[in-house]
């Protein structure tokens, strides 16, 4: 008789488990979209691995999408057209007080930081036969500088006004600037992505190549000039010919949800990524950062609740200002 009564116990709490389960998820939408940046770059990659495993994991049919980058992203959170988006944070501070290049004036409050995503370095790249080694080369030659919308193509500009160089700029996707460079249709590519970009370390494998970023004179330059930005190096062996680091400076990122993304969904996939370091980091390199101490690198954008209920399980203290 008592194995029985525990067996209908058994089998009763399972019920129960599974329909609070149901409840829980009951307001969860049937899909979601996450708004990356253009093939080649990193924010492209770690996107759809993101997707993947959002999709493995928590049984939500989840898909990543091609765009023009930060800038764009913000606007298609703020108007509901993707449910995630990866920012980085200059372009999402741009948007936040309403002074974004895609929307000027409108006030992009419909976005709330959900976890740390890794530093974004600008780099660029040329061919050695160009002769560039290094920005102040890049005066007067053609040089891409992203997709228009993407970070790179709203801080480069700004870097070379800082600097006092003028490069003829275009844009384009990451590969195909990659095949612009090879092709010789452009004299350099200048982009900010996760290390190492994996649209130079295509090119590196495939030429003889020169990629740099800031001299200290340069750095220090740029660094007393914007301060949203901070010194970074990146570290030698990224790129295949290149054993030794070299200086720039680099910016934030984080995934941001709309705001009226339900509490648990939130919940779940701050909680998913934050505690699956390992499998993040088999999706690209640069999720050694995607950690929850990192979470006070975001200093001005609200956190969703449900990231909020993450992050103080996890002891991470979250300041009262941004707590969304």
């Amino acid at each position: 008789m008592r194995i029985l009564t525990a067996a209908a116990a058994a089998a009763s709490l399972a019920l129960s488990v599974s329909g609070a389960v149901a409840q829980d998820r009951a307001d969860w939408p049937s899909s979601l979209t996450i708004g990356t940046a253009s093939q080649g770059g990193t924010y492209f990659i770690y996107g759809t691995g993101l997707a993947g495993l959002m999709t493995q994991k928590l049984g939500i049919n989840t898909s990543a999408e091609v765009t023009g980058g930060p800038t764009q992203n913000a606007t298609l959170v703020e108007t509901g057209d993707h449910q995630i988006a990866l920012l980085t944070m200059g372009p999402a501070y741009e948007a936040w007080v309403g002074k974004s290049e895609l929307a000027p004036g409108l006030e992009h409050k419909n976005m709330r930081a959900l976890f740390p995503m890794y530093q974004t370095p600008f780099e660029a790249v040329a061919l050695k036969s160009s002769g560039i080694t290094d920005v102040a080369g890049m005066d007067g030659k053609r040089v891409s500088v992203g997709p228009a919308g993407g970070t790179a193509a709203a801080y480069w500009p700004r870097f070379f006004e800082v600097l006092g160089v003028s490069p003829d700029v275009s844009f384009s996707g990451a590969n195909d600037a990659t095949g612009q460079v090879k092709d010789g249709l452009i004299d350099s590519f200048a982009f900010a992505a996760g290390v190492p970009i994996s649209a130079f370390a295509q090119i590196a494998a495939e030429n003889e190549v020169n990629i740099f970023g800031f001299t200290e004179e340069q750095r220090a330059q740029i660094l007393e000039a914007m301060p949203e930005v901070a010194a970074f190096d990146v570290p030698g062996g990224m790129y295949q010919g290149f054993p030794e680091g070299h200086g720039t400076v680099a910016m934030w990122n984080f995934a941001v949800a709309t705001a009226d993304m339900p509490e648990s969904l939130a919940y779940e996939i701050t909680k998913m990524v934050m505690e699956n370091n390992e499998s993040m980091m088999q999706i690209h390199a640069t999720a050694a950062e995607t950690i929850p101490a990192n979470a006070d690198k975001n200093s001005f954008l609200p956190f969703h609740p449900g990231a909020v209920k993450y992050f103080d399980e996890a002891g991470i203290a979250i300041p009262d200002e941004l707590r969304g």
